[in-house]
């Protein structure tokens, strides 16, 4: 039997503040399309990932030759609130660094997204609800997120 396939999935919403970005990376209880099926993201779904002390990197656009920072090192901060899983994020002196910097704030990112693998989710028809993921990484989107929310 082979590896889980990491999924991912992308919202809307980023704050710049001189090199750091905050937002949400995951918001709760919208209902999205993703391909042929609808899929919501449950309160508390990265509640145990977060506990685990797992190592969760922040990546532009999902390329992990882009690292931006990870959680090991402080430079990424994972919180759950009740609205979603908060990130803040310190961006590196790097090129890729600073332009997501001035895309921030200009407005021209596309928003977060998460890299993740469900290990619990029901069915309810063609609709999905995630209750727990295992978070494998964050990215900084430059185009358009699947949760526009």
């Amino acid at each position: 039997m082979s590896a889980p396939q990491i999924e991912r999935r992308a919202t809307a919403g980023v704050t710049a503040s001189g090199r750091t970005l905050t937002g949400y990376a995951a918001t709760f209880g919208s209902l999205t399309t993703i391909g042929d099926f609808a899929e919501r993201i449950a309160p508390g779904a990265f509640t145990k990932s977060l506990a685990s002390g797992r190592d969760v990197l922040a990546l532009s656009d999902h390329n992990q030759s882009a690292v931006l920072g990870r959680t090991k090192s402080g430079t990424l901060q994972l919180r759950e609130d009740s609205k979603g899983l908060q990130f803040s994020l310190q961006l590196p002196d790097t090129t890729a660094g600073r332009d997501l910097a001035v895309l921030a704030a200009r407005g021209d990112l596309g928003g977060m997204s998460f890299g993740f693998v469900a290990t619990d989710e029901s069915w309810s028809g063609n609709t999905r609800e995630l209750r727990s993921v295992e978070l494998h990484e964050i990215s900084v989107v430059q185009s358009w997120p699947a949760y526009s929310q």
